[in-house]
This record gives structure tokens, sequence and C-alpha cells, in this order.
């Protein structure tokens, strides 16, 4: 299996969400939107004033919005061959990349658009530090072993297996990776794999009130370490506290 040297986290908006969403992502980030691209602009990087992107915006023809990964690797035709050989289809081929589903039915792509360097977690003017740091892949009981099984091999990471008594299991990267990847176990059988977005933060509540203010809404707090906020593009993600890895 081809390891990534890289991981990039896709908001996929719905169309009446998009220009919204963007705004609010740039605010919660502190990055500035790139130009949009495609053949009918629908793609938007968010671009860190440091380091490389890894997080991007794509507006939706149709669907609901959500959360897909763009797997970077040095050569993707091997990658997808390695991967559909553990459970993955192929659902898209456009030719220097391709659009694949897990054996949970979690969209990824493989590229090898090239990205070395980790940006800097944003420093706001209170002196906290934040940024997405994590994606959380939310996996149907009845396949959670399996989807485990198949993004270790994927991605070549340190694992913390899953625990009979635990729902989370994780996929640590080595230093310089800008997402690391939490699978989560639902309580109930969904039709597929979906993901969510984390934020490591210095300071938890500084951050969510930071994210209220900028107009996502407070859902739910957990004395666990993390907060549930929804943004009004649709997304559903958390605040951790999580200290930011850097360097």
């Amino acid at each position: 299996m081809t390891t990534p040297f890289w991981l990039t986290a896709y908001l996929d908006l719905a169309a009446d969400e998009h220009e919204r969403g963007i705004l609010l992502w740039q605010r919660l980030t502190g990055y500035r939107a790139s130009a949009a691209r495609g053949a009918h602009d629908e793609y938007v990087s968010l671009l860190p004033p440091d380091g490389d992107d890894y997080l991007d915006v794509q507006r939706l023809g149709s669907g609901p919005s959500r959360v897909h990964l763009v797997v970077h690797v040095d050569d993707v035709r091997a990658a997808a061959e390695a991967a559909t050989g553990i459970g993955a289809a192929v659902t898209a081929d456009e030719g220097d990349y391709l659009t694949l589903t897990s054996p949970g039915g979690f969209t990824f792509c493989f590229v090898s658009h090239p990205a070395t360097t980790l940006p800097a977690a944003t420093a706001w003017p209170d002196g906290s530090r934040s940024r997405v740091d994590q994606v959380c892949l939310d996996i149907p009981p009845s396949v959670f072993d399996e989807e485990f099984a198949f993004w270790e091999r994927v991605t070549g990471w340190e694992p913390r297996p899953p625990r009979p008594d635990v729902e989370f299991a994780r996929l640590t990267p080595p230093p310089g990776q800008p997402l690391q990847l939490l699978l989560q176990r639902l309580d109930e059988e969904e039709p597929a794999v979906r993901a969510h977005l984390d934020w490591c933060a210095t300071e938890r509540d500084a951050e969510v009130d930071r994210h209220v203010a900028a107009g996502a809404t407070l859902v739910k707090r957990f004395d666990r370490g993390w907060t549930v906020l929804t943004g009004p593009d649709g997304f559903t993600y958390c605040v951790t506290e999580r200290s930011p890895q850097e360097g």
C-alpha cells in the first residue's frame, strides 16, 4: 500500500449553502479563500498564512452538505489498485485523480498534488490558538471493524485499535501531517460512513464562544473534552481540548 504524504479535507457544500459556508469557514479558520477553479468555479481552497492548504470547499450540484477526504500519494493508480484489493470501489476516473468509496461507503479521492509544510495553528487576539486537525469517521457498528482495518491499511499510520467498551479508535500520522483520523462507532446503523471535522484548541470555551459569535450554533458540551457545534452551512463539527501539534 502506498503511504499518503498529505490529507486534505473537502467541505462539500450544497449549492444554496456554498457562498455562506465559505465566508463562515474563513472566519473560523482565519484563512483566506483562493480564486475559484474548476469547470463551474466549484472549488475553493482555504489558504493559511503559512504552510500548505489542507481544507478545500466544493459546491455540490445536488445532495446535502458532507465531508470527503483527499489522500495525497505518489502513485494514484497503484494506491487505487491496492485499495480496491481490500474492499474499496472506484466510482470516477478523472485521469489525474480517482474517486473511490471505502467498504462502508465513504467517499475519498487519491491525488498526487504536492504538499509538505504543516501550517501553524491560528493565533487569536486573546492569545489562544486553534486549527482543524482531525477528521472523524462516523461509522455504523456493523462495518466498524472492517472500516478501521481498511483505513489502517490505506494510511499505514500508527493504530490505536477499538476496544469493546470504547466507541473510538485512532490512526495517528507521523509528524508534519495536517490531519489525523479518529474513527467513531455509532450507536445505530446508518446507510453509509460519514465524517465530521474536529478542531484542536488551547482554550476550548474561548474557541466555542468565537465560533458562536461567527455564526455557529452550540449543540452540546461534553465533559469528556469536546463541544459539538453546527454551522449555518449544514455541518456538525467539534471543538476539542487537544493542544495544536505543530512543527
